[in-house]
């Protein structure tokens, strides 16, 4: 290797590193599933209701994934993050006021309207972060190289609940996890405002938003754009349910069980992540999505014998259906992200915003699960998050549907 191509691969490897700490803030929308089990408790609410609080997050990428692709064509991808850092900041910000300051219903007002900013900051961030690490990297290793973001920010989203039950435990402040990542967020937001990034250059900012949806009228945008949502709605749903699956059948401790099984879910998760990085690369699309839809279909198997069992449950059928569920759903969304991106390169920013917003999968598939568990018992909400565990698996078997031209 010449001296010349060594500095461009360093400069590279330095443009890039701010950019795989963004997705570190990125999985700060993780938390909520966390915050979401200890609020249920303080203020005694309802599965149904609790998982509310997963709405108020991803409710927003119904409304501000497709202006935020616009908003990419006229400012740029970095700046874009930038901006959803920000916002992402202000997040942090309201829970440690509203613990610091006030109790009762003003508390609660703050932590939904925070819940509210992570959101919009998470739409924001997702939106442009993904497309701007087709500056580093084109082809079929774009799906590879979003795993690995997604492996990095599968770390913010297991640290939470271990900050938070140490918190509560040492500090009696669960909520210290809010003040450890803004922190942590201000740092993010520094280094990548140092970073410099040759982007394309923005659109003339023709596009419409009327544009932008047309484009879901092209049935491979609307099967991977179907499949993100399954991966979140998956993905949140069991996040805030598992925990109180186990529960529920146990008895233990709600606080322990909730670190524990949102920890197994999120190892095993982050060990996808790491796994599909080095093996997307030596595999197809195809082959990554049929492995992902069995995995996940086995998990919602394991899940639906352990809710019916009534009596002395299996519980290690419970950990390897969280496992499974966990590994299996770490690569779905790169897989049909990284698909759609490269089926229409020429309008990435726009595909990007409808992509994303498939995010709203994670206001859809909560609540529903939650009041189906409040109807049926646990295993109304394990049919919910199965169907999106199906819609995986039978992609993955007629993937060639897929594979048509534009």
């Amino acid at each position: 290797m010449s001296n010349e191509t060594a500095k461009t691969a360093n400069a590279g490897l330095k443009a890039i590193i701010p950019v795989m700490f963004a997705f570190f803030v990125m999985g700060f929308v993780d938390l909520v599933g966390t915050a979401t089990n200890y609020v249920k408790g303080e203020f005694a609410l309802a599965d149904g209701t609790a998982n509310l609080f997963t709405t108020m997050v991803f409710f927003w990428f119904l409304i501000f994934s497709v202006p935020t692709g616009m908003l990419m064509n006229k400012i740029g991808r970095r700046k874009t993050v930038l901006w959803s850092i920000l916002v992402t900041l202000v997040a942090m910000a309201l829970p440690i006021i509203a613990y610091t300051v006030f109790e009762g219903t003003p508390r609660l007002v703050l932590i939904v309207a925070s819940f509210a900013f992570l959101g919009i900051g998470n739409t924001l961030m997702q939106v442009s972060l993904n497309p701007l690490l087709t500056v580093f990297v084109k082809g079929d290793k774009l799906a590879s190289t979003l795993t690995t973001g997604q492996f990095v920010k599968a770390f913010a989203s297991l640290f939470a609940p271990y900050i938070a039950i140490w918190g509560a435990n040492q500090l009696g402040m669960w909520w210290i996890l809010f003040v450890i990542y803004f922190v942590v967020g201000v740092v993010g937001y520094i280094l990548l405002a140092l970073d410099k990034i040759e982007e394309p250059a923005p659109d003339a900012g023709t596009t419409t938003i009327a544009k932008c949806f047309k484009l879901l009228g092209d049935p491979i945008i609307l099967l991977c754009f179907l499949g993100i949502v399954s991966h979140v709605g998956v993905d949140v749903g069991i996040n805030a349910q598992a925990p109180r699956i186990l529960t529920e059948h146990t008895g233990d401790q709600f606080t322990s069980i909730a670190a524990t099984a949102t920890m197994v879910y999120f190892v095993a998760r982050m060990i996808g992540c790491f796994t599909g990085g080095i093996v997307l690369q030596k595999i197809s699309n195809k082959l990554g999505v049929r492995i992902c839809g069995v995995i996940m279909t086995l998990s919602a198997i394991c899940f639906a014998i352990f809710t019916m069992t009534s009596v002395n449950p299996p519980v290690w059928l419970f950990w390897v259906a969280v496992a499974l569920v966990g590994f299996g759903n770490s690569n779905v969304f790169s897989l049909f992200l990284s698909h759609a991106l490269m089926y229409r390169p020429e309008r990435q920013n726009e595909i990007s915003g409808l992509m994303l917003m498939g995010l709203i999968g994670g206001a859809i598939f909560p609540p529903i699960m939650g009041v189906a568990a409040d109807a049926m018992g646990q295993f109304g909400g394990i049919l919910v998050m199965a169907v999106g565990c199906v819609y995986v698996l039978v992609v993955g078997v007629f993937y060639k549907v897929l594979e048509k031209k534009a």
